[in-house]
């Protein structure tokens, strides 16, 4: 007969005490490995148990087994993602099944004779965010484990993690090496501009807890209980310091993360798990273990970014208990290297002499990209196993600019960046000059140079700039920083401090950009397969005609006698630019019965999907201005997401398809008589803006550090001689061929400040 458990496992207390005899009597890796599978499935009554240590390449391999063929040992292996125990890795989370061998998952390996075993309960080995391995119970019973039994399994794991952790740290250590002498390069996606050398600082590698099993519950809830207040209390304090010194939009951030520290879903279940017999710390552990594993199951992107503040918080509860303090920062000037960094702590490496950060993941919308753009520091994201590759101490090169990381860079490329950052400082002095400087060209045509903006600490560079005036205001950025939408005095007073900010310069306000990588909580948004062409921008503003209307109002109300340009995003055809236009045009009559509307109200389009350059004729009937969208009309035009660090080099703003594209517009908007500019990235580099100008379009909107630069173009080139080039290098230009190095020969012969 098959042997069924008929009770829960025995109480972790105990089955760990009886693990920490097994491991004091062992002393090398293997012994003690077969110990544990045989009490473990002693303790659970369970016919099978195994563990599964992760090797490089991903690849997991059986190291011990109490039930599975001794042959399979160090033979059978599985991917990540492959089998059972694969997908338990892949998704760092428990897989509890009564028919194993039906589910989808299930890869059958013929040398363990696991045949017989239809139950299975597979718990990651968990070490922090780190998958070290698999541990798994089998049972010929089907059966579905009760869940004392897999939260007992999940304590073992974290026992196990540490074993598997400390067997492996000599090898890492001679791996390391001679890998650890030689440059590694990271690619990714820039989200704050700028280039930074300096040590590296490694982020989240606190100590795991001493120990696991509490010996006094209550006493460990008392630590609980006072840590909990004491992590409060420092976080009310960075409320009133750093955050208040760093303007509105960070302190509105720590707000939120404020209302996540008194949250009592997560540090309630904290408290749960301590009377089950844990340590405080062991159980901040496993909460945040659970944690991770359920975000990884959310959809929504914005959802998922709040892991990072959840860790940030769990880590500083872990310090306020007594834990290992943070590594000590290099001095002035180092590189943080985190996974994900929550907003307190990267406040908290500021005052300490961050110069920039790399994150394996990250968003333009993450609670760091904000606090970070606030700060000015460089950030780059998308850089995937640089923690890991990342020695503390050693010397890097982050160039946020390009979207590259350099770890261990050698002599020639320190000497190279240090050529070009001293040469950057010494064009920003010159271009500081060129504040009061009109941009205008040396056969004396007038350009106009704006900036992009989107939170209140953007607005004084508008001044110190001398730009001519907020191209592009994305309004979403705001309501992203607050977690959710503003109350409409609050949004109206956010518009009326950008006009009066503005003076006599004008602004162009985009309403609401969200969806793709910008969800708000609690905003229904389905997961979608191909966010950036699904529902987002205009769409929803459209089939949310509350929302839109909400917003129309408040920037109504904040132009109240003033002049007021509106631009809808992502239009795709004329007809979704008419119907936003009905709902302003709804919005302004009623503004105008209440006494209280602008003195002149104008609406344009966002010129992003290229459909629209097919409707040109009835689009310039509508519009009272057009904006070409250079992030995502490149994206659209080439079919590569630019968020993707492998197409960056792939397709060039500057071939002729996007050229012929951009003069097409400049050429029918002008003979419409419709003003047309360009706003994005693209822009802001001095040689793509020669280009735009190149093809007839006046004007630019670019981040206002671009400015200067931009500035110094301008008044160092012919642009009738440039555009008569232009012309007769695109006539001779092969297909999609990029006009890049053509473009750039003749800005160096013809002086013009393009570097």
């Amino acid at each position: 007969m098959s042997a069924t458990p008929k009770e829960a496992p025995t109480t972790p207390r105990r089955l760990l005490a009886r693990l920490r005899r097994l491991m004091a009597r062992a002393t090398d890796l293997a012994p003690r490995l077969d110990g544990l599978v045989r009490l473990v499935a002693a303790e659970f009554v369970a016919e099978v148990c195994s563990v599964y240590v992760m090797r490089p390449g991903e690849i997991l391999e059986l190291v011990a087994t109490e039930g599975l063929r001794p042959e399979a040992v160090h033979r059978t292996r599985l991917r990540v993602g492959e089998g059972i125990v694969g997908t338990a890795a892949a998704e760092a989370r428990p897989l509890n099944l009564p028919d194993a061998q039906n589910h989808p998952a299930f890869a059958y390996r013929p040398e363990t004779g696991e045949e017989p075993f239809a139950s299975m309960l597979a718990v990651p080995v968990l070490r922090g965010a780190e998958v070290l391995g698999v541990i798994a119970v089998q049972n010929r019973a089907p059966r579905r484990y009760a869940e004392d039994e897999v939260e007992a399994l999940e304590t073992v794991g974290m026992l196990l993690a540490e074993m598997l952790h400390g067997a492996r740290s000599a090898s890492a250590e001679v791996a390391l090496s001679l890998p650890g002498s030689m440059a590694r390069h990271f690619e990714g996606v820039g989200l704050t501009p700028g280039i930074v050398m300096g040590p590296v600082l490694r982020h989240g590698r606190r100590a795991a807890p001493r120990a696991v099993l509490a010996e006094d519950p209550e006493a460990e809830l008392r630590r609980l209980t006072a840590a909990t207040e004491a992590m409060q209390r420092a976080v009310d304090a960075l409320l009133e310091g750093p955050a208040r010194a760093a303007g509105q939009e960070p302190r509105e951030v720590l707000e939120a993360y404020r209302l996540i520290a008194a949250d009592q879903g997560w540090l309630g279940r904290i408290a749960a798990v301590v009377r089950d017999g844990l340590t405080a710390e062991a159980a901040v552990e496993r909460v945040l273990a659970e944690l991770r594993a359920r975000m990884r199951q959310v959809a929504d992107p914005y959802l998922r970014e709040r892991l990072a503040d959840i860790e940030d918080l769990a880590g500083r509860l872990i310090d306020h208990l007594g834990g290992t303090a943070p590594e000590p920062a290099q001095g002035e000037g180092f590189i943080l290297i985190a996974r994900r960094v929550g907003p307190a702590e990267l406040l908290d490496y500021h005052a300490r002499g961050l110069a920039g950060l790399v994150l394996e993941e990250g968003s333009p919308t993450a609670h760091a990209t904000i606090i970070a753009r606030a700060l000015a520091v460089p950030l780059l994201a998308g850089c995937r196993g640089a923690t890991d590759s990342a020695v503390p101490g050693e010397h890097a090169v982050l160039d946020a600019d390009e979207g590259r990381l350099v770890l261990r860079p050698d002599a020639e490329i320190v000497a190279g960046y240090t050529a070009a950052l001293a040469a950057r400082a010494a064009r920003r002095a010159t271009e500081a000059g060129y504040r009061d400087v009109e941009p205008r060209t040396r056969d004396g045509v007038r350009l106009t140079v704006m900036i992009n903006a989107g939170l209140l600490m953007d607005l004084p560079q508008l001044a110190e700039t001398g730009a001519d005036g907020i191209g592009l205001f994305r309004t979403e950025i705001a309501w992203l920083a607050r977690g959710g939408l503003p109350e409409l005095e609050t949004e109206e007073a956010l518009y009326r401090d950008v006009l009066a900010a503005a003076g006599d310069k004008p602004v162009i306000f985009r309403t609401i950009d969200l969806g793709g990588d910008k969800l708000l909580p609690g905003f229904s948004h389905a997961e979608e397969e191909n966010p950036a062409l699904g529902w987002r921008s205009l769409r929803i503003g459209l089939d949310r005609p509350a929302m839109l209307r909400r917003q129309l109002r408040a920037m109504l109300a904040a132009a109240a006698g003033r002049r007021l340009l509106v631009m809808f995003p992502m239009v795709t055809t004329v007809e979704e630019l008419r119907a936003a236009k009905s709902l302003l045009e709804a919005e302004r009559r009623a503004a105008e019965r209440r006494g209280a509307a602008p003195a002149e109200v104008r609406a344009g389009a966002m010129l992003e999907v290229p459909a629209l350059v097919w409707q040109l004729p009835a689009l310039l009937e509508e519009a009272a201005f057009l904006s070409i969208g250079s992030n995502d009309l490149t994206q659209f035009l080439f079919a590569a997401d630019r968020g993707n660090p492998r197409l960056a080099g792939r397709y060039d703003f500057l071939s002729a398809p996007v050229l012929d594209l951009l003069e097409q517009v400049g050429a029918a908007a002008a003979a419409a008589g419709v003003p047309v500019g360009l706003c994005g990235e693209a822009a802001a580099r001095p040689l793509e803006a020669l280009a735009v100008f190149g093809v007839g379009i006046d004007q630019v909107s670019v981040p206002a550090a671009a400015v200067p630069a931009v500035k110094a173009m301008v008044r160092s080139l012919d642009l009738a001689a440039f555009r008569t080039f232009l012309a007769n290098l695109r006539r001779s230009a092969r297909g999609g061929a990029s006009l890049r190095a053509d473009i750039a020969a003749y800005a160096r012969d013809h002086g013009i400040a393009t570097e």
